[in-house]
């Protein structure tokens, strides 16, 4: 049984939770024909995400015999069951597994043997073997293998493969290590198949996927227990629990609330007696109730521990629980207008808390912000990095640490490992430091200064500080003390979890868990993946692209073409006013949408959106609507229209965070840059960055749009301006977009009809609805298109859909009725 449940490189497949036409479908020989004669094998790892659904995991035809072969998965019962059949015809092998002893994400070994001579099939799940004999099979096999969707068979189950072997002694073995694009090469870098709808697997490696978010009315603190793959977050009331290998949730509320009064949230967990312990290490005195209290993770119930507190609040401690001794250690912290240095410990046993005796031979200045980490084999603990200062008064200013210190359990000597030079943005790291693969530890770190900052994962060398940015950034809002960040690491899963703990106003706070799977990648061994050289003749290549040239030149110069109409219709029915996904316009690299959902892909075509926040977003889209009304926004008149509440004399510090957090995300795109000049701010766009809006607006000042007919119905078709962003800060942009396009819609929408290009005019006249939702001249091209079409029922349930609109805004019966 293979342990290590994730790699770097592999394939994921879209189930059947997506449309059929966004399923994942991989044909291992589509690009090259191969035989086999005798006998052949087909070996791979298998990983299911979710253990409960069912389907295809792969489908073998042979070209000369009608028989088809498929791999079914069936997760419905108590046990994984394996159906190895003759399509149509009867099951051949069947193997069950224990679900309890392989839980979701696990990799299994599977293996499908064809022995032609003597008309076997044999499949192997892990450890277990089975055979069907007398199978008719061909003396000459020639494979059609297809993992996933294939022609009728869709059911599709959430699966991943890697290791993918084809062959007998003549094997064609697959990493399937490419990061983006349909093709699939072999390991010597053959092109040898396809795949639709593909999630390469490395991409997990490079980009922070987002697995959960909760949020609650008041204090509230978080953890992980590593041991039940369960992510707590908790306040006096209840408990959220994430499994973080199912990926699912509960909530539990208490029959009795934690008898500690939360304040921070902060907390630990003994993971050998399921017990989380809830901690204030300071109250007021004018406070009596308990500062300890554990909650049994099985009960749910509640037990005081302590009243026993520490002299003076320690905001952003660093810590760790001792296992074999019950002693929870904490460092440093802030409070009291002073930073700290000192080393506590709280005794589950004595139920006290404690001054831990160590000897600074390090030096190690009072701080907060520090990170932490222990190497359970080598009985060290470390400490990395925080800001304080050596006198610890909070008066006399701070500065940030770059050095990683040492603390030897049984000496109790703290010595200095190594200090680094630092000449990037200051930055503090989270809690959570993770040693794993020696001499290395990783932790993340963010400039915490920024109301809104992004964390960055850093993996640093033990031995001399040598330090590596890994992976892509993930946002956080620190405006409030309160707010905290942790890093884990799941060795079964192995994956890295960070957890963003953000508070709203010292009492409100939403956690956001993300996942990275190890090792993590930088954004350069992203791009050069797969590092397998491709070997494709450079004249191969040439006479490519000649040829491709000589046929545009052929397209290019044809004296006419037929007028024809729209070749490609489908059937909207009731959903008639949306394009289907696979007609819409699909969002390319290096590309902005502001036309239906606001989108922002990156340079990798990576779905990078969630990175703005409600005020970037505004401060990009006002940046953009001056760059192409006037030359830019000077910043007074930018901050009146960002923050008209404050002063403008406030303002320039929140007004300079937010214009650094947008440069460092448009730094995801090539050819997009934010640029202050002549006192301006601007946004500048070059190839290959493509934005719908200023190309829109380009074409239309231009008053060129006949020449650009097509890409500026693709444009608008796309959905309503700011589709979802109703705040009335945007209603200006909206209003002179709208009124930019809405005579070419109307145009396009005649000439369509006019041309009997049906579809298309539906498509207008539901942009035309999208700026203007009782517009009859778009009714009635959109009905009489519909009806053209067949779409008689889509037709009426429009009809009346805009009798009600009609009415709803006028406050009458609309007059002019149709005959449908």
């Amino acid at each position: 049984m293979n342990l290590q449940v994730n790699f770097a490189e592999g394939l994921r497949f879209f189930d059947n939770s997506y449309p059929i036409d966004k399923r994942t479908s991989y044909n291992v020989f589509s690009e090259h024909t191969v035989s086999f004669s005798d006998n052949y094998e087909i070996k791979f790892d298998l990983s299911l995400d979710q253990t409960s659904d069912i389907g295809n995991i792969v489908r073998i035809k042979a070209d000369n015999t009608s028989r088809i072969f498929n791999l079914f998965y069936d997760g419905h019962g108590t046990d994984h069951l394996f159906l190895l059949n003759e399509e149509g015809r009867s099951n051949l092998v069947s193997v069950t597994l224990d679900k309890s002893n392989y839980p979701a994400r696990q990799w299994l070994a599977i293996r499908i043997g064809f022995d032609l001579k003597n008309k076997i099939i044999t499949l192997t799940v892990e450890n277990q073997t089975y055979t069907a004999d007398s199978i008719p099979l061909p003396e000459k096999f020639t494979p059609t293998i297809v993992f996933g969707k294939s022609d009728q068979i869709i059911d599709v189950p959430p699966f991943a493969i890697k290791n993918l072997s084809v062959g007998n002694s003549e094997k064609y073995r697959f990493l399937l290590n490419e990061y983006q694009g349909d093709m699939v090469h072999d390991i010597r870098g053959r092109v040898m198949g396809r795949v639709s709808n593909p999630d390469w697997l490395i991409n997990d490696s490079y980009h922070w996927k987002p697995e959960a978010k909760f949020n609650s009315s008041i204090v509230s603190g978080s953890n992980y227990h590593s041991g039940r793959k369960e992510l707590y977050y908790f306040n006096r009331d209840s408990i959220q629990i994430f499994n973080l290998r199912t990926r699912s949730s509960e909530a539990i509320a208490f029959n009795e609330p934690c008898p500690v009064d939360m304040r921070l949230g902060t907390n630990f967990i003994d993971q050998e007696n399921d017990r989380l312990y809830c901690y204030e290490v300071y109250h007021d005195s004018i406070y009596q109730g308990p500062t300890v209290a554990s909650l049994d993770l099985h009960s749910f119930e509640w037990r005081i521990e302590s009243y026993d507190r520490l002299p003076t609040q320690l905001h952003h401690h660093a810590s760790y629980f001792d296992t074999s001794s019950g002693q929870y250690i904490i460092f440093g912290g802030f409070g009291n207008m002073r930073f700290s240095n000192q080393f506590y410990r709280y005794n589950t046993h004595t139920q006290k808390w404690g001054i831990l005796p160590v000897n600074n031979k390090g030096g190690i200045t009072p701080r907060y912000f520090t990170s932490l980490g222990v190497d359970e084999q080598e009985h060290q603990l470390y400490l990395f990095g925080g800001t304080g200062n050596i006198s610890g008064d909070q008066l006399l200013g701070r500065e940030y640490f770059y050095d990683l210190y040492q603390l030897d359990f049984q000496s109790k000597v703290i010595t200095r490992v190594w200090e680094i030079p630092w000449n990037k943005e200051n930055a503090v790291p989270v809690r959570g430091m993770v040693i794993h693969e020696e001499p290395f530890f990783y932790t993340l770190c963010y400039p915490e200064h920024f109301t809104e900052s992004y964390l960055k994962l850093y993996r640093f060398s033990l031995e001399n500080g040598d330090y590596t940015i890994l992976g892509d950034s993930i946002p956080i809002y620190s405006d409030k003390i309160n707010t905290n960040a942790n890093l884990y690491f799941d060795h079964d899963l192995n994956t890295l979890y960070a957890v963003v703990h953000q508070f709203e106003d010292d009492i409100k706070s939403d956690l956001h868990i993300y996942s990275l799977v190890f090792p993590p990648i930088t954004e350069k061994e992203l791009a050069n993946h797969p590092t397998t050289k491709r070997k494709n003749k450079v004249w191969i290549i040439c006479v490519v692209i000649g040829v491709i040239s000589l046929g545009m030149g052929v397209v290019l110069f044809r004296p006419h073409r037929d007028k024809r109409k729209d070749s490609h219709i489908f059937d909207i029915g009731n959903n008639f006013n949306r394009l289907t996904d696979k007609d819409k316009p699909q969002p390319k690299a290096n590309s902005i949408y502001l036309f239906g959902d606001f989108t922002v892909c990156n340079r990798h075509n990576r779905d990078i959106t969630y990175m703005f926040s409600k005020k970037l977003k505004e401060t990009f889209c006002l940046l953009l609507q001056y760059s192409q009304e006037k030359e830019g926004i000077t910043s007074q008149h930018m901050s009146r229209l960002l923050w008209p509440e404050k002063p403008l004399q406030e303002v320039k510090n929140t007004r300079n965070v937010t214009l650094n957090r947008l440069r460092k995300i448009l730094e995801e795109l090539d050819g997009l840059e934010l640029l202050f000049e002549k006192g301006m701010f601007i946004i500048t766009q070059k190839d290959p960055t493509y934005c719908d809006y200023t190309r829109c607006i380009q074409i239309l000042s231009a008053n060129r749009w006949e020449a650009e007919y097509k890409e500026l119905i693709d444009i608008v078709t796309r959905g309503k301006f700011l589709e979802n962003e109703d705040n009335p800060f945007y209603d200006s942009l909206k209003e002179k977009t709208e009124k930019q396009i809405e005579p070419f819609i109307l145009h396009a929408m005649e000439e369509s009809h006019d041309r009997e290009e049906w579809q298309t005019t539906i498509d207008l006249a539901q942009a035309t609805f999208n700026i203007d939702s009782i517009n009859e001249t778009a009714l009635n091209y959109m009905i009489k298109a519909m009806q053209k079409l067949g779409m008689h029922e889509g037709a009426k349930v429009k009809y009346f859909s805009f009798l009600l609109e009609y009415k709803k805004i006028m406050g009458k019966d609309y007059p002019n009725i149709l005959k449908l």
